[in-house]
């Protein structure tokens, strides 16, 4: 059976945030034709995952140091109350992903960078382990980006983050509309069929995309 993990992590959780409306139409497609039976959805904003500890980075170690086991095996050399603790945090984040073939993320540009709330979770899935997190699964990351003249620092992120997890070249697609403020903003009027024209091409993209 096919499965799908949806993340959006727009603070913005208005049916204005782009990011949410291109992920939306990916995961709606992909209900429409799969069904909702492996269908994982998790909003970063409502439900943050929180920052990484000391215990994650002592047990995280103490695995590398010893050998990487597969996650069922992780609770076997965990050590103090603290430990316990990060990894009942992981180990739900982990499971979903394992349990993912298609990973589709709604990733906005903030400050050049991408929200704290989708670092978090990146942050917490990137656990040594034995098991490959991203091998053989296709990420399809969508951004939005407001403006114009900034450098776009987050989409390289991103590609390069997934590319050293084993994510595949022809299994990683990156697309997203920019310009998304112009409509907002007085001063970016003339930019808006721009926007409108990117806002279009994104949609076509993501329905190109759905198997």
């Amino acid at each position: 059976m096919p499965s799908l993990l949806h993340l959006d992590s727009s603070a913005n959780r208005s049916g204005e945030s782009v990011s949410r409306q291109l992920t939306a139409l990916f995961a709606d497609t992909w209900r429409a034709r799969h069904g909702s039976a492996g269908y994982r959805y998790r909003d970063l904003a409502a439900d943050p995952v929180p920052p990484l500890g000391t215990a994650y980075c002592v047990l995280g170690r103490r695995l590398e140091r010893h050998g990487l086991v597969p996650a069922d095996q992780v609770a076997t050399l965990v050590e103090t109350p603290e430990e316990d603790r990060e990894w009942a945090l992981t180990r739900p984040l982990v499971a979903e992903l394992l349990a993912a073939d298609t990973l589709l993320i709604g990733a906005p540009m903030y400050n050049l960078s991408v929200p704290a709330t989708l670092k978090a979770w990146l942050d917490r899935v990137t656990f040594p382990l034995a098991d490959s997190l991203f091998r053989g699964t296709r990420v399809v990351v969508v951004t939005a980006r407001g403006g114009t003249g900034s450098p776009d620092f987050h989409t390289p992120y991103l590609r390069a983050y997934f590319g050293k997890q084993g994510v595949a070249e022809q299994d990683l697609f990156l697309l997203g509309a920019e310009l998304t403020i112009a409509e907002l903003l007085p001063h970016l009027a003339d930019l808006r069929p721009r926007a409108a024209n990117s806002l279009a091409a994104a949609r076509a993209e993501v329905a190109a995309l759905l198997p």
